[in-house]
């Protein structure tokens, strides 16, 4: 592809603007499109040059109600836009199937239908659920526990219909996330741990500290999103399910809240006795990753990623130790925009009110002069 038309949705999130600044930087002349229904534009921790600012178009829309004629003449969907972690699942399950399945494969239609030639969904290592101490193949049995892996899940059997030699799909199944971005989310363990960290001096592990994750930073993310998007049939086939990380960076929670003590001298790490087991536990192998992609592996490492986020944060001036009911994490605002009535039960934008006149929104400051 020399000038390739690409339409990335989801591309306000966390890991948006990575993605964004990757393909510009990858395809200069190409024509990027984003499209997001905006529920997190506004949780900004940067005040850099925003990366929106590298695509052609934004469009605002949900992705539930994708219009037709925005596919027209694209080459490549990537397709981001979900309701992205196990809280927001929990809270708004009907939601998450709708926007993270049913629209997914709805989006994947149209694309298909139009003459795109390359799908890439972003997946989940979620998928795995309950995975125990093997490590997980793409080839392991998928047990997923909660209704953002179920969504995926869900997905990724659908779109195995769909491909064919004219409609390349590459589903990423990706490790949890992690790592600095201009939407910082602090709902992902080794973020929380870090600002706990930063905050307080104090990381409470709410498990035994014992299930497994594997883990990726955002920018790694970005640079295998790239590889999706070149990939060609041939390698992997028309459709392709794919563990996303690296070997190495298969930690158990307590061993990531003890590289942050360790980057952070003074931080005490407590685990609670009582707190119930979490069954969201996998080891992932990653080997078909390399195989396929060796010049796009990860090249963050856990040291790396926690000495960035300190870093930043430092920068943020950032000292809240309430930051669990902040914008931050995107529960936290969801719910606020629910509460100021600006966001429906669907997650759907409410009508703004009828705008009041000048006159009527502009308090007197003394007689107008003519």
């Amino acid at each position: 592809m020399t000038s390739p038309r690409i339409l990335i949705t989801g591309n306000l999130g966390y890991v948006g603007p990575g993605v964004v600044r990757q393909l510009r930087q990858a395809y200069p002349d190409a024509e990027l499109i984003g499209y997001d229904l905006g529920l997190f534009a506004h949780c900004l921790t940067s005040t850099g040059r925003l990366a929106e600012c590298s695509l052609d178009r934004q469009v605002y829309g949900d992705v539930r109600l994708m219009p037709a004629s925005l596919l027209v003449g694209v080459h490549v969907v990537v397709h981001l836009a979900a309701i992205s972690n196990d809280p927001m699942g929990t809270a708004y399950e009907e939601v998450t199937m709708a926007i993270n399945h049913e629209a997914s494969v709805n989006l994947a239609r149209l694309a298909k239908g139009h003459g795109v030639r390359s799908f890439v969904f972003a997946s989940s290592c979620s998928v795995y659920g309950l995975g125990g101490e093997e490590s997980k193949t793409e080839e392991s049995f998928l047990q997923p526990l909660t209704a953002y892996a179920r969504s995926k899940a869900a997905t990724e059997r659908a779109l195995a219909v769909l491909a064919d030699d004219k409609f390349r799909v590459t589903c990423l199944r990706f490790a949890t996330a992690c790592g600095w971005s201009e939407r910082l989310r602090l709902d992902l363990v080794l973020n929380d741990f870090v600002a706990s960290a930063v905050a307080s001096g104090e990381i409470n592990i709410l498990s035994d500290g014992t299930p497994w994750r594997p883990l990726i930073h955002v920018c790694d993310m970005a640079r295998a999103v790239l590889w999706a998007v070149e990939r060609a049939t041939p390698l992997g086939g028309p459709f392709l399910s794919l563990n996303v990380g690296s070997d190495a960076w298969n930690y158990r929670v307590r061993e990531l809240a003890e590289a942050v003590a360790e980057h952070l001298p003074g931080t005490r790490v407590q685990i609670s006795p009582h707190a119930p087991a979490d069954r969201r536990s996998y080891r992932v192998d990653f080997g078909l990753f390399r195989q396929l992609a060796p010049a796009h592996q990860p090249l963050f490492t856990l040291a790396d990623t926690i000495a960035e986020l300190s870093s930043k944060l430092a920068e943020m001036n950032f000292h809240d130790p309430d930051f669990r009911s902040s914008r931050l994490m995107r529960l936290r605002a969801l719910a606020t925009l629910r509460e100021n009535d600006e966001l429906a039960e669907d997650l759907t934008w409410r009508p703004l009110p009828p705008s009041r006149s000048l006159r009527e929104t502009t308090p007197a400051v003394g007689p107008v002069l003519a």
